[in-house]
C-alpha cells in the first residue's frame, strides 16, 4: 500500500517549509541521519513511516541546494576568477546618462574552464570602454567577486533573502572582459525592434512591461500609484498573465476550427494551442521564476484535462506546489511564491466557502447585471483574503484597491494582453501591428486615468495592527458556520476581542523606552523611541534615485506605527542628513536641531540649534547637549552634535562623527558629565576617532557602531574594535548584526541584533568569504 499523491505532496512542502526558518544549514553528519532516516523508515510498510521518510529526503533535497548555493559562494568570491558568462540583461537604452554606468546580469557557464551547475548569476558594472551588451552575448571574463550583503531592519525589504531565492547571491567587478559571441539573443533582436516601432506611444514603459516583462523603463511615480492601488500585480507577468494568453490560444484556435473541414477538428487542439500560446508569452516575458510558476500550474492543468483525470482545485493547487518546490527547493523563500500561492489558495476557498448563487438570466440586461456580479463577487473575495499577505509583504492596504481592480483588471485581461498577442501576430503586416499597440497603449492610459485619484486611498499598517487583516478569512468562517444566526451576539463579541486583542498587543508597554540604530549602510540612523513616539538622530544617505529614508526609516517607523516628533542632525554630511526632507514630507510637524540651518527660508518648520547646554525633557528622558559650543555655517566632523540621553537610571551618548581633536576638546569642556551606559562609536569607527582618553571618560559598558560591510573606508578599523575590547566595553555594529536594538526596562536593559536574535536565518548571515572582504 502506497501513499496518496495528496499526502505525498504534502510530505513533500512540509520537508522544505523549514528552509524559511532554520537559523543554519544542518551540518553533513546530521544531513547523513536524516538520509539513514528515510532508508529505515521507507522499508517499513507503515504509511506515516512512509510520509515521514518523505519529509525526511525533501528537507535533505531543501538543504542539500541551499548547501549548493552556499558553495558555490564561497568558491567564487575567493580572488579574482575566469569565468565565461551569458547575458541576461535586457538592453532597453542605447545611451546612458554620463557617469551612469548600466549593472549587467550574467549567468555563470563555465568557471576556471570548467562548466558550472547549477547556474547562478552575478550582477556587474558595465564598463565604458567595452561593446554595448545585448541579452544572449558570450563573454569570457575576469572578475572579482562578493556575495550579497542587505541592509536588515525591521519593516524593511529582505533583498539577501530575495537574491539567494532567485540565484542571485553575488556582484562582482570587471578586471578585464573577452568577447566570444556577440550575437544579441531572438528576444533582445524582438524587444530592440518593438521598442523602435512603439517609442512614439505615451505609455510604452508599461507596453515593454507587460509584453517582456522589462520594467526598468517604470519609473517610481508609476509604482507608487500602481502599489498604492493594489494594482501592481497587473505590470508582474505572473499566472493571470499566462492564463490569459492561454484563453487567447484557445479561442484563436476555435476560431480557427471553423474554417477547418469537419473530419480536420480535434478536441485537443484549441488545448495545444492555448499551452502554445502560453509558452509563447512565457518566452517573451524571459521565462522568469512566476512565469515559470504559472506554466508548470497550466501544463499539469492541460494535462489532466486531456487525460480526463478527475481531480478537486485544492488537489491541483497541491500537487503545483509540491512540483515546483521540487523542482526549486529555494523558491519557499520567494515573496513572489507564497504570493501566487496565496492568491490562488484563496481564490479556491473564497468560491467554496462563499459561493455566488444567481437565478438563470433571461434577458440581456439580467446576463449584464449577473456578469457584473460574479466580477464584483471575485474582486471582493480578492480584496479580503488577500489582506494577511498584502499587509506582510507590503505593510499596507489599499482602501480603493476594490474600485481599481474592479475597472483595471477587465481592461488588461481582455483588451491589453489580446492586443498586444495580436501585435505580434501581426508582426509582419505592420500596418495592422500598429493598430493593435495603439489599441494596447489607448486601453493603458483608461487603465492609469484614475489610478492618480484613488491612489490617496493607501493605509499603512503597523506591526501591531497586521493581524487585524485576517479578519476577512475570519467573517468568511463565521458566515459560512452560520454562527452569525445562532449566535449572533458571540460571533460578534469574538470578533471584536480578537481585534482589540490584535491592535492591544503594542510592545513598548513591556519596556520604558527603546533605541535602534538602523543599518543604513555607511551612515547614521539612531531612532529613540518611548510611548509611541519617536525622535530620530541623522537621517542616513541620500543618492540620485531614492535615500536610507525612504528603503529603510520610513518603512521602519511605519512597521513599528510611530510619530516622529523630533528630527536631531548630527553635521553636514550628506551620510547623516540624506534623508531629511523625505522625513519632513510624512511628519511636516516634526522639530528639527542641528548645529546648522539645514533648511530653507521658505520652511515652516521649528528649528532649534544643537550648542552646548542646550538642554529639554522629552517622554520623561533628558536630553543634553555638550558639543558643539556654537552654531556652524557648515557643520564638519568635528562640529558634530554630542547629546546625551538619559532616564535616570541609564545613559546614551551620541557622538556623530566626531573624530580625535573634537573628541579633546570635548573632554576638556564635558569632562565626567560624559560617562554613559552607551555610546554610539563615533565616524563608524575609524582610525582616526574612538582615542584612549575619550573611551575612559566615556566610560561606557557597550558600543554600537553604524558601517556596512562593503565600504571603501574598511570601517571600522580593527585596531579601533580591539582598542574597546581591550578596555572591557562590549561592541558591536551593522554590518553584522543588522538593526541594533537596546531595551531598557526599570533597572535592566538588553540588547538585540536583528540578524542574531530577532531574525536568525542561514540566508541573513555574512555569505561568502571574508578574507579580501
Amino acid at each position: 500500500m502506497n501513499l496518496s499523491i495528496d499526502k505525498a505532496a504534502f510530505a513533500i512542502i512540509l520537508g522544505i517549509c523549514p528552509l524559511i526558518f532554520l537559523p543554519k544549514l544542518p551540518e553533513q553528519k546530521l544531513l547523513f541521519c536524516f538520509l539513514i532516516l528515510f532508508l529505515l523508515l521507507n522499508i517499513t510498510k507503515n504509511l506515516t513511516c512512509h510520509f515521514l521518510a518523505l519529509v525526511s529526503i525533501s528537507f535533505l533535497w531543501g538543504c542539500l541546494h541551499a548547501k549548493t548555493l552556499l558553495t558555490q559562494v564561497d568558491v567564487l568570491t575567493q580572488g579574482q576568477k575566469n569565468i565565461v558568462a551569458i547575458v541576461k540583461s535586457v538592453q532597453l537604452q542605447k545611451h546612458h546618462q554620463k557617469n551612469e554606468k548600466p549593472r549587467v546580469l550574467l549567468r555563470i557557464h563555465k568557471l576556471e574552464g570548467k562548466y558550472l551547475f547549477p547556474p547562478i548569476f552575478v550582477s556587474v558594472i558595465w564598463n565604458d570602454h567595452l561593446p554595448s551588451f545585448c541579452s544572449g552575448q558570450k563573454w569570457q571574463l575576469k572578475v572579482r567577486m562578493r556575495a550579497i550583503h542587505s541592509t536588515l531592519n525591521e519593516g524593511g525589504f529582505d533583498s539577501q533573502r530575495w537574491a539567494v531565492a532567485n540565484k542571485q547571491p553575488l556582484s562582482g567587478k570587471l578586471i578585464s572582459a573577452k568577447p566570444i559571441d556577440l550575437q544579441c539573443d531572438m528576444r533582445q533582436k524582438m524587444i530592440s525592434g518593438v521598442k523602435n516601432s512603439i517609442n512614439i506611444y505615451d505609455y510604452v514603459r508599461i507596453l515593454i512591461a507587460l509584453a517582456f516583462g522589462e520594467r526598468k523603463l517604470l519609473n517610481k511615480n508609476d509604482w507608487e500609484q500602481l502599489k498604492k492601488t493594489g494594482t501592481a500585480h497587473l505590470i508582474a507577468i505572473s499566472g493571470m498573465h499566462i492564463a490569459m494568453a492561454a484563453l487567447f490560444g484557445a479561442l484563436f484556435a476555435r476560431a480557427l476550427q471553423f474554417f477547418f473541414p469537419i473530419t480536420w477538428i480535434w478536441q485537443g487542439f484549441p488545448l495545444m494551442m492555448s499551452w502554445c500560446s502560453a509558452v509563447f508569452y512565457m518566452w517573451l516575458a524571459g521565462a522568469s521564476a512566476p512565469t515559470l510558476r504559472a506554466m508548470l500550474a497550466l501544463t499539469l492543468w492541460l494535462l489532466l484535462r486531456v487525460f480526463r483525470k478527475k481531480c478537486t482545485a485544492w488537489q491541483v493547487w497541491l500537487w503545483t506546489v509540491s512540483l515546483i518546490l521540487i523542482i526549486d527547493p529555494l523558491a519557499i523563500l520567494s515573496d513572489s511564491f507564497w504570493l501566487s500561492c496565496f492568491a490562488v489558495a484563496a481564490l479556491i476557498f473564497w468560491y467554496q466557502w462563499v459561493p455566488l448563487r444567481l437565478s438563470e438570466n433571461r434577458t440581456w440586461y439580467q446576463w449584464l447585471r449577473q456578469l457584473l456580479m460574479k466580477w464584483l463577487h471575485l474582486q471582493l473575495g480578492m480584496m479580503l483574503l488577500l489582506l494577511p499577505i498584502q499587509v506582510a509583504l507590503f505593510h499596507g492596504i489599499s482602501l480603493s484597491s476594490l474600485i481599481a481592480n474592479l475597472w483595471a483588471v477587465p481592461i488588461i485581461s481582455f483588451i491589453t494582453i489580446p492586443a498586444i498577442l495580436l501585435a505580434f501576430l501581426t508582426t509582419f503586416i505592420p500596418f495592422i501591428a500598429s493598430i493593435f499597440w495603439f489599441l494596447a497603449d489607448f486601453s493603458i492610459g483608461l487603465v492609469f486615468s484614475p489610478l492618480l485619484f484613488l491612489s490617496k486611498g493607501w493605509l499603512s499598517i503597523s506591526k501591531a495592527g497586521q493581524l487585524i487583516s485576517y479578519s476577512g478569512w475570519l467573517a468568511v468562517i463565521i458566515w459560512r458556520f452560520q454562527f452569525w444566526r445562532s449566535h449572533h451576539i458571540i460571533s460578534v463579541v469574538i470578533f471584536c476581542i480578537l481585534l482589540w486583542i490584535f491592535t492591544e498587543r503594542s510592545e513598548y508597554k513591556r519596556y520604558k523606552w527603546r533605541v535602534d540604530m538602523l543599518d543604513v549602510g555607511h551612515g547614521l540612523a539612531v531612532v529613540i523611541e518611548r510611548g509611541g513616539k519617536a525622535t530620530i538622530f541623522d537621517t542616513g544617505v541620500r543618492w540620485k534615485t531614492g535615500s536610507m529614508a525612504s528603503s529603510v526609516i520610513l518603512p521602519y517607523l511605519n512597521w513599528r506605527g510611530l510619530e516622529l516628533e523630533h528630527i536631531i542632525l548630527s553635521h553636514d554630511h550628506n551620510d547623516h542628513i540624506g534623508g531629511l526632507y523625505e522625513l519632513l514630507k510624512f511628519f511636516p510637524k516634526a522639530k528639527v536641531t542641528a548645529p546648522f540651518n539645514p533648511l530653507k527660508k521658505s520652511d515652516l518648520i521649528t528649528f532649534s540649534v544643537c550648542s552646548e547646554g542646550n538642554q529639554w525633557e522629552w517622554q520623561e528622558l533628558n536630553f543634553e547637549v555638550f558639543w558643539p559650543k556654537k552654531r556652524e555655517k557648515n557643520a564638519k566632523n568635528n562640529d558634530s552634535c554630542v547629546i546625551r540621553i538619559d532616564d535616570g537610571q541609564h545613559s546614551l551618548l551620541l557622538s556623530g562623527d566626531l573624530e580625535a581633536k573634537g573628541e579633546y576638546q570635548l573632554i576638556q569642556q564635558a569632562g565626567h558629565k560624559l560617562a554613559s551606559t552607551f555610546l554610539q562609536v563615533p565616524h563608524h569607527g575609524s582610525k582616526t576617532s574612538s582615542t584612549l582618553p575619550f573611551l575612559r571618560a566615556v566610560k561606557p559598558t557597550f558600543a554600537f557602531a553604524s558601517v556596512s560591510r562593503y565600504n571603501q573606508w574598511h570601517l571600522p578599523a580593527q585596531k579601533i574594535i580591539k582598542r574597546y575590547q581591550k578596555n572591557h566595553i562590549l561592541w558591536r555594529d551593522t554590518s553584522v548584526s543588522g538593526q541594533l536594538t537596546v531595551f531598557f526596562f526599570d533597572k535592566t536593559w538588553k540588547i538585540r541584533g536583528y540578524r542574531e536574535e530577532f531574525m536568525p536565518r542561514w540566508y541573513h548571515q555574512p555569505l561568502g568569504v571574508f578574507k579580501h572582504q
